[in-house]
C-alpha cells in the first residue's frame, strides 16, 4: 500500500492544515509541550500501536489501522471540542508520546488516554502530560468527571492513573480483562465521583475491550 496519505499535500493545503492545527489548545508544563499532532508524528504513533507496546490498546495494529486511529486524535477537536495532543520536550522538541481526551465506539464517557514511546519511560513524562490534560478537562471543559479505560494487566497504566488521583470504578458487568478508573474534580459530590455516568440505565450492552492507555 502506498503511503501517500502520510505525506503533506503541497501548496495552499499546507497552510490550511496549519491553520486548523493552530486552533488546538497548547498546554505547557515544566518540561513539556502538549500540541496538535502533525503528520511527522505518525511514525512515533505507529511504533507504539503497530508493535507489542500496543497490546493493551487493541494492538498490534496494521499500519493502515494505526493511521485511522491516529487521524481520530485530530478529528476529535472538530467533532467534540476535545481530542489528542502530541507530547514533546520543550527543550528539544523531541516527540515523547500522546495524550488524549477522546470518545470512540464503546466509550460511555470521555476518556483520558496516554500512549508513550519506550524511550520516554521512567522519567515522569507520562504523569506530567496526563496531569496537564486532566486539569485542562476540569478547568477548561468544565468536566466534573471522566474515566480511563485500562486493560487489567496493564499495571504501569493503572499505577499512573492512581498517581493522578483516579480511583477504580469498574461496573460489575464490565467486560473481563478491563478496568475503569475515574478522575473526579475535587469537591465533586460523592454520587458523581463513583459510577454516576459509567453506565446509564437503558444503555445497550458495552463491548469495550481496551482504552488508549499504554506506557
Amino acid at each position: 500500500m502506498t503511503r501517500r496519505h502520510e505525506e503533506p499535500t503541497p501548496g495552499p493545503a499546507v497552510d490550511i492544515a496549519h491553520a486548523f492545527a493552530a486552533n488546538v489548545p497548547v498546554i505547557r508544563t515544566g518540561r513539556l509541550i502538549l500540541r496538535a499532532v502533525r503528520l511527522e508524528d505518525f511514525p512515533g504513533y505507529a511504533s507504539i500501536l503497530c508493535t507489542d507496546r500496543g497490546r493493551f490498546a487493541g494492538g498490534p495494529l496494521s499500519r493502515a489501522d494505526a493511521w485511522s486511529d491516529f487521524a481520530t486524535l485530530s478529528a476529535g477537536w472538530v467533532l467534540h471540542g476535545h481530542g489528542g495532543w502530541a507530547v514533546a520536550k520543550t527543550a528539544t522538541g523531541d516527540l515523547l508520546g500522546f495524550v488524549l481526551l477522546g470518545l470512540e465506539p464503546g466509550d460511555v464517557e470521555v476518556e483520558l488516554g496516554y500512549l508513550f514511546l519506550e524511550d520516554a519511560e521512567g522519567q515522569g513524562f507520562a504523569t506530567e502530560a496526563a496531569a496537564a490534560a486532566r486539569d485542562w478537562a476540569f478547568n477548561t471543559l468544565c468536566l466534573q468527571t471522566f474515566v480511563s479505560y485500562i486493560a487489567s494487566k496493564n499495571a504501569r497504566s493503572i499505577a499512573l492513573a492512581e498517581r493522578l488521583g483516579a480511583v477504580e470504578d469498574t461496573p460489575k458487568d464490565w467486560p473481563k480483562g478491563n478496568v475503569v478508573y475515574r478522575h473526579a474534580k475535587p469537591n465533586v459530590e460523592a454520587g458523581m465521583r463513583q459510577g454516576s455516568a459509567t453506565r446509564r440505565p437503558g444503555d445497550p450492552g458495552i463491548h469495550k475491550t481496551s482504552g488508549k492507555d499504554t506506557i
